[in-house]
């Protein structure tokens, strides 16, 4: 039996069931059956993060309407019977079902991101002990988040959760979590900038088995594409439906634009489209990103029923996702520590890994060693003797990309939007949530939060937070054309947070995939985890929990050498 609130700001009651169908309310002006905003239903940190923000001392005016927020949430998608969460499943229960170490491995792992944490939570299911070590006082890493001096949170990037992530949903119902995260109903919602503050809707047929819901939802849906384009898409993308896996991986050496043109599909399906997707995937457009991001995304989202259903946590996810990993690796003898930041890699004699030195000036050493950082902070700490080395040589290519996340509270609630995700297709903007609307912990009834993802942001990294913030307003001004004004003539800004990313996930350029790391480096104890490195789900929440997967497995397989290591290791230190 499924259970739903009702959360406003002078109640909160829960009560049985959930309603079949609702009308959609964003103000009270807007719907007459409700006063209500109806929630329905059951992807970012690197080198040199930059944390800002700005209060404006605004209060609410006297008099202000209590808006009832009801949160209601799509129940979760059937995705337990997939292949790919099969799969994923089957993965997870190898660490348990592992023989249990008669000497527990002592695993030193660098970064507290999602990598980083998948790593040592596997580890500690196969019964070895990891160290983990993170050099803020913040856990998440490119999912990290902050609380301000009003208790209210900012995070590194506007962060969803896919059906087609099996790692990362077998991860959340591993930790007893499945409740955190809040499904919304199966849309991708573009705005259309030809027409501001109107918006256009793939809408997915639960009815319907995949592929056929995702045609469906593209041919329905004639404001974006005509149907000679959609036409001339399908036909263009028949070679990578057909070819399968090895088609997709082959079409690294181009770019989406580039692909795209070559298929003989018109140049308006790439900005209609490809644009708002290219920057929701990568943070860059389709003129630079490898069109292999594209088609393995197309081929989750138009393969699994569920693929490009959407959910969101319900919370900050340091508190929401991550303490529950933590708290999980140090139920099985882990360690988990905090603003340890390492300053070198020493190494021995051989080549391999002595220890970390931490800049505090303490070091510490272990059965194995792992980097789980962002590619571009391992280079920096890469030692002199392993520069030349082909494995870390090709690392070279590998460059994290700028991203730059805005949150704005606006002194009133913004009707013009949805409980959703939505695709700006701004020039500067990627996607926006009104997140007082799509996540529990943020609600607020009576003020809209957006959180809103600038990208490209490579031209605008070094640029002031107030110049940053005037040119999201005039875009907003566009999505908001009856509610904000550049000017703050309508909605005004009551504060702002801007977060900085100058090196996020990987730049997912052409001729990047023969760049990316196995998990397992040729140095022996030294294993590599981030979503860089090998794995299919490029640069992603998932990929990062799968790579963490795949290195745990790697050390999990090296166990008799990892302990031959250490055994010789210690005999030489006697001999001395």
């Amino acid at each position: 039996m499924s259970l739903c609130g009702s959360v406003s700001a002078l109640n909160l009651r829960w009560e049985k069931g959930i309603p079949k169908s609702t009308t959609r309310c964003f103000s009270p002006s807007s719907c007459k059956k409700s006063n209500g905003l109806a929630f329905w239903g059951s992807e970012f940190v690197g080198e040199g993060l930059k944390v800002s923000g700005r209060y404006v001392n605004r209060k609410l005016s006297t008099g202000t309407l209590q808006l009832k927020v009801v949160c209601v949430d799509y129940p979760r998608p059937q995705i337990d019977d997939t292949a790919n969460f099969l799969e994923a499943a089957s993965l997870s229960a190898s660490f348990r079902a592992s023989a249990r170490p008669s000497k527990p491995l002592k695993i030193v792992i660098a970064g507290a991101g999602l990598a980083g944490l998948s790593t040592a939570k596997y580890l500690a299911d196969a019964g070895h002990k990891p160290v983990l070590l993170e050099a803020r006082d913040v856990l998440g890493g490119k999912v990290a988040a902050w609380k301000d001096n009003d208790g209210d949170w900012y995070e590194t990037g506007l962060h969803i959760f896919f059906g087609a992530y099996p790692n990362v949903q077998n991860l959340f119902g591993e930790l007893g979590i499945n409740d955190r995260l809040q499904w919304k109903e199966h849309s991708m919602i573009f705005a259309m900038p030809n027409k501001p503050g109107e918006f256009s809707r793939f809408d997915f047929p639960d009815v319907l088995p995949a592929p056929i819901n995702g045609i469906w939802a593209i041919l329905r849906n004639n404001e974006m594409l005509t149907w000679p384009e959609k036409i001339k898409f399908a036909i263009g993308l028949l070679p990578a439906m057909l070819g399968g896996q090895s088609y997709v991986e082959a079409q690294d050496n181009l770019t989406v634009q580039e692909w795209m043109r070559s298929r003989g599909v018109p140049d308006r399906v790439t900005t209609e489209v490809f644009i708002a997707m290219s920057k929701a995937l990568n943070f860059i457009n389709p003129d630079e990103l490898s069109m292999q991001c594209i088609l393995i995304a197309l081929n989750r989202f138009l393969q699994e029923k569920h693929g490009s259903k959407m959910a969101f946590l319900d919370g900050n996810p340091p508190e929401r996702l991550c303490e529950p990993i933590v708290e999980h690796i140090q139920s099985l003898g882990g360690e988990v520590r905090l603003n340890s930041r390492i300053q070198k890699i020493e190494l021995n004699n051989d080549g391999t890994v002595n220890r970390f030195l931490l800049n505090d000036g303490s070091v510490i050493e272990g059965d194995a060693y792992v980097f789980a950082t962002p590619v571009d902070i391992l280079k920096l700490l890469l030692p002199n003797d392993w520069k030349e080395i082909p494995y870390f040589k090709k690392l070279d290519k590998l460059v994290g990309v700028p991203v730059i996340n805005v949150h704005i509270w606006f002194d009133r609630k913004l009707k013009n939007t949805y409980d959703h995700l939505l695709f700006s297709r701004s020039p500067l903007l990627s996607v926006y949530a009104d997140m007082s609307v799509t996540c529990k912990e943020y609600y607020n009834p009576n003020q809209s939060m957006l959180e809103l993802v600038f990208a490209p942001a490579e031209e605008w990294i070094s640029r002031s937070d107030s110049e940053i913030i005037d040119a999201t307003m005039m875009e907003l001004a566009k999505l908001f054309p009856d509610e904000i004004s550049a000017d703050q003539s309508k909605a005004k800004i009551m504060k702002y947070h801007v977060v900085k990313t100058p090196r996020s996930v990987y730049k997912t350029v052409p001729d990047c995939e023969p760049c990316r790391p196995l998990q397992r480096s040729p140095i022996e104890g030294f294993y590599l985890a981030g979503d860089y490195t090998k794995q299919k789900y490029l640069a992603s929440m998932e990929g990062a929990v799968l790579s963490g997967k795949f290195c745990a497995q790697a050390i999990v397989k090296d166990y008799e050498m990892l302990v031959a290591r250490e055994k010789r290791r210690v005999a030489e230190a006697g001999v001395r």
